[in-house]
């Protein structure tokens, strides 16, 4: 078949890659424009665009999805669409021109976690289970018929990066599926309930921060969910701390009790080795390795001793 690809970031590369293994053609790789990145804030381009260039393709970022570049793919004879975290909205004209052929892959078991962040949310909603859906593009927010699924457990201590690289893998092959199934005229594409619809929205500064009020089980998710990217963190004395690791419990130490000792949410219980207990609304939770701002990258229990705090303390 041949296609015209839309994708931007790292997400998207294995779906490439596997499309074109699969012997497909792709006639149009289109991505994002360079964007400055590093220290030096040279443009750097895509994921997606690196990948294509590997690979031989041809890319291009237009500025407009006008009626101009619709006539493009028509001259490049493409026959359907595939679109993965592209991070453009795809206008009318373009979803008409090819109708019922443009497949966007979803990183989520639809209709939950409609939106741009449904890795992050499911984590930090302690979801069990994720997963990939693939659809038929409309032009409602993640609101298309939807082709394929396949889920994912979600492991107590899988982050974000992690759940997001198994995902990547299993969109990629799902993709392929999809295809085949399209070219066999084998889909049966399913309306979504939006009576069960949730949503996933783009995060925000405050979602980043640890409610230490909270139990600890939602602060541990929190820390995970925001695993590698953000970063969730907490104030110590009006100074941020990233917060990147962390666990339930400390294997081999009994399990200190905030409620028998009127500790505050936030306040350090007790230092052991490279961790520090805290406690939290319902719980303790052991920070294992933080980062302060503007610093290096430290075990929880080096950062307590290097900054003198100990049990009483209390993060904010």
């Amino acid at each position: 078949m041949r296609l015209v690809f839309m994708g931007t970031p790292d997400f998207a590369v294995p779906t490439l890659e596997a499309i074109v293994a699969a012997g497909h053609e792709v006639a149009l790789v289109v991505t994002r424009p360079d964007r400055p990145r590093g220290r030096g804030q040279k443009p750097q381009p895509s994921p997606v665009k690196e990948a294509a260039l590997r690979l031989g393709l041809p890319v291009d970022h237009p500025a407009c999805l006008d009626n101009e570049f619709v006539q493009k793919l028509k001259d490049l004879g493409v026959e359907a669409g595939v679109v993965v975290a592209f991070g453009r909205i795809l206008p009318p004209r373009l979803l008409d021109a090819f109708p019922q052929r443009w497949i966007n892959v979803h990183a989520s078991l639809l209709p939950k976690y409609r939106g741009a962040a449904p890795i992050h949310r499911a984590v930090i909603d302690g979801e069990k289970e994720t997963g990939i859906t693939t659809m038929l593009m409309s032009e409602g927010l993640d609101e298309g018929d939807m082709l394929l699924k396949r889920s994912l457990a979600i492991g107590p201590d899988d982050t974000t990066g992690q759940v997001h690289d198994a995902l990547a893998e299993l969109g990629a092959r799902l993709l392929v599926e999809t295809l085949a199934a399209m070219e066999a005229g084998r889909l049966q594409p399913q309306p979504q309930d939006g009576s069960q619809a949730s949503y996933a929205p783009m995060l925000a500064r405050a979602d980043e921060q640890v409610d230490w009020s909270a139990p600890a089980e939602a602060v541990h998710n929190r820390v995970r969910g925001m695993n590698p990217w953000p970063g969730a963190f907490t104030m110590d004395e009006g100074k941020i701390l990233k917060i990147l690791r962390g666990r339930l419990r400390h294997e081999g130490l009994p399990l200190p009790d905030p409620t028998g000792s009127a500790a505050h949410p936030g306040e350090i219980l007790q230092i052991v080795g490279d961790e520090v207990a805290v406690a939290t609304g319902a719980g303790v939770y052991w920070l294992s390795e933080v980062r302060p701002a503007g610093g290096k990258t430290m075990t929880a229990g080096a950062y307590a001793r290097g900054r003198r705090i100990g049990p009483g303390f209390r993060f904010g």
